[in-house]
């Protein structure tokens, strides 16, 4: 038996769609050809944002699903979603039956009403599957408040129809917000151990660095995701693959720090710390790294002996506002994380697949004390990482934490059981082929629906941004170009046979903004790799700042970008959390660790020369402004410290120094692209001869030569 193939003389009829669609039909391979996306793509990528499309669809049904993208809108009184600009005017378009009356009212977050002003709109009816339908016209006034509000549209057959305007600012005022130049750091907090820490940092560690780098001038520290893990080991170690980016990982309680732990028995105290020794043995096999499941396995133990002690009536109260503060969302994710606490697995059977079965809520009610456990572990992480934001603005930093937010979540994460309708079925989320990767990258994760979240009023994006504006000053969007397009890839497939999605970025930067404005929030933006440059120009249009990292910044000949040529809207680094260290970047670690995994794709002596011309760029670049001189022209210290001060003489309002630059580590925390091969997220922070350094061993002392440079090159006077 054969099966039927798609004709290629339908090709322009699915591009067609695709476009309408906002899929791509082509892109721009790392040669820098183009190239067409394959029709199976195309019709696997339609299918999965809810086109009504067969496997193998002929001409008349491409004709007829082309023809029903403008019918939907005719069809539909009121668009999901409508997005407005904050003191922009415009229209909005209502479908109704042709010759009905309709009346639309706005009703405000406050509860103010007001109702729309109908104004002309001579579009001719149209033929909807011989039903005629008009189109009538409303004013959207510039006055209209910053907000979360809803239209009703009340037809004159007694119809009603209900759906969400959002009214965001037209931007960030930053230089309101970021008026002179400011530095901070950029670490990976659970790579640095204290002597009270259980095996990994924690909101104790990342409080005390606050409080240190705070009064040494710096004014924000960037930290790598908290998102929400899964209770159970083995601990995914990637911060960037959480199982819900609406929550906060408990791995980063500090027990001690817990107000209740005062006042338990002297006997329970001596368990959580025989525990917090547990913790913190080495693990012989792990060879020093990071172990989150000995940590985890240790800690849980310790917070279920504070969590039986209970709570105060005050601190009942807080709790209970807590919860009813967080709804139904985290109520759903505690009942998630205690069945797989109970059940020992991330792929639920069946019978609990349905977050609103009555299984789920049998389940919930039987164990409602280890549902209470993980909503009481919410509460305490949330106020102690509100105690690290205190300690960092208490020492000084106008911004303090700055969150980081991952791209996407973990495909059998609480995020996808609580809300899977809000995700594409069948499809994951990568990257198109490259020099190092030719087939792509799969992330494993699966994309938002793009459909799905307008109807929703883009909530999963709003409670995702207010989680991590929550207990910080500043927010980092990972891969920002996420809010324009992903990389979309069907199950089955390898990456290369992907395509780009194209997203509402209008709504979701709008969003973005508003959450942003409310909290107080600065908004940067890694906009690092291969972006149009229209994107950047309307970020910064926006007040988003984008990112800068020096090795990638160059001039058209291809030279190190000279300082004046930086953005000014911008964090500037000098690496990343995907780049070696410094220290480690400048003997070519990269290319070490690249050819000991039988990475490189070229010879080792062509890569090591093309790494030697880029330092000496690098470096004769630093003496032409006189930031180094020949006699330390090849001394690692003195270079690092014109690397700091080269990006400083940049207009860039933020500079952000690695912590793993001031204690010189060599080793990379992230090796993109090696998860089985590299123990990455996994390195405690160490010096140049890899022996770890301890919370206790960065004082002020020892950090302030390296804080003096920053403050110097910045003119703090502090």
């Amino acid at each position: 038996m054969t099966h039927p193939t798609f004709a290629p003389e339908n090709t322009n009829r699915l591009q067609e769609l695709a476009q309408l669609n906002g899929v791509s039909t082509t892109f721009w391979d790392w040669h820098g050809n183009l190239r067409e996306v394959s029709p199976e793509t195309l019709i696997k990528t339609l299918q999965a944002l809810g086109v009504g499309l067969s496997d193998v669809p002929d001409s008349g049904e491409l004709d007829s699903c082309i023809r029903g993208v403008e019918d939907d809108k005719w069809m539909t009184v009121l668009p999901p979603t409508t997005i407005k600009r904050q003191g922009d005017w415009s229209e909005l378009h209502v479908h109704v039956p042709d010759g009905e009356s309709v009346e639309v009212t706005a009703i405000f977050e406050d509860g103010a009403e007001h109702r729309l002003n109908q104004i002309d709109n001579w579009d001719p009816p149209r033929d909807v599957n011989g039903q005629l339908r008009g189109r009538a016209a409303f004013a959207l006034e510039e006055w209209f408040p910053l907000g979360y509000h809803k239209f009703v549209a009340k037809l004159g057959n007694g119809e009603v129809v209900e759906t969400h305007l959002i009214v965001v600012p037209k931007a960030l005022n930053i230089e309101e917000k970021l008026a002179g130049q400011r530095w901070g750091i950029s670490s990976q907090l659970y790579s640095v151990r204290s002597e009270k820490s259980w095996g990994m940092g924690d909101t104790e560690v990342l409080a005390s660095l606050n409080k240190t780098f705070g009064e040494l001038g710096a004014n924000f520290h960037l930290i790598n995701p908290v998102h929400a893990a899964a209770p159970i080991v083995p601990v995914e170690p990637s911060p960037y693959l959480p199982v819900t980016r609406q929550f906060i990982s408990p791995i980063y309680i500090y027990p001690e720090g817990i107000p209740e732990y005062e006042d338990v028995p002297e006997m329970t105290k001596t368990h959580v710390e025989e525990l917090n020794y547990q913790s913190r043995v080495a693990d012989t096999d792990t060879l020093g790294l990071i172990d989150r499941d000995n940590t985890w396995d240790t800690k849980i133990q310790a917070l279920w002996e504070i969590f039986r002690h209970g709570l105060s009536e005050e601190r009942e109260a807080d709790f209970q506002a807590f919860i009813e503060e967080g709804g139904e969302t985290l109520q759903k994710f505690a009942i998630w994380s205690a069945l797989v606490e109970r059940l020992g697995v991330l792929i639920l059977p069946e019978k609990y697949s349905d977050s609103d079965s009555e299984d789920v809520a049998q389940f919930a009610k039987e164990n409602e004390k280890l549902v209470r456990f993980h909503l009481w572990m919410q509460w305490i992480v949330a106020q102690q990482l509100d105690a690290a934001q205190k300690a960092a603005k208490d020492a000084g930093m106008d911004i303090g934490i700055m969150s980081d937010l991952a791209v996407g979540v973990h495909p059998c994460g609480s995020e996808t059981w609580t809300s899977p309708e809000m995700f594409a079925q069948g499809i994951t989320v990568g990257a198109p082929p490259d020099m190092y990767s030719q087939l792509g990258q799969d992330w494993s994760q699966p994309p938002w629906n793009p459909r799905k979240l307008a109807e929703a009023g883009y909530m999963p994006l709003r409670r995702m941004i207010r989680a991590a504006a929550r207990f910080s000053g500043a927010i980092r969007i990972d891969h920002i170009l996420g809010l324009f397009r992903l990389w979309w890839i069907p199950a089955g497939k390898t990456a290369n046979f992907g395509t780009y999605v194209n997203y509402d970025h209008e709504a979701m930067v709008g969003i973005l903004l508003l959450e942003a404005l409310r909290n107080n929030s600065v908004v940067i933006g890694e906009d690092l790799g291969t972006v149009e440059p229209w994107v950047r120009g309307y970020l910064n249009d926006r007040g988003v700042l984008g990112t800068s990292i020096l090795w990638f910044e160059r001039e058209a000949d291809g030279s190190p970008l000279r300082p004046e040529h930086y953005r000014r809207d911008v964090l500037a680094a000098v690496n990343t959390h995907d780049l070696p260290p410094t220290a480690g970047y400048l003997e070519g670690v990269q290319t070490t660790i690249r050819d000991e995994l039988g990475l490189l794709v070229e010879p080792l002596e062509v890569v090591r020369e093309s790494d030697r011309q880029e330092l000496e760029a690098f470096t004769a670049r630093m003496i032409e402004y006189g930031l180094l001189d020949e006699e330390h022209r090849y001394e690692e210290q003195p270079l690092i410290d014109a690397l700091y001060r080269y990006i400083a003489m940049a207009p860039s309002r933020l500079l952000a120094v690695s912590l793993v630059d001031i204690v010189r580590e060599r080793r990379p925390q992230n090796f993109p692209g090696t998860h089985t091969q590299y123990p990455n997220w996994q390195i405690p922070l160490g010096d140049e001869d890899g022996r770890e350094v301890t919370l206790e061993m960065m004082t002020p002392e020892s950090m302030a030569r390296f804080a003096n440079v920053l403050n110097e090159a910045v003119g703090n006077g502090k």
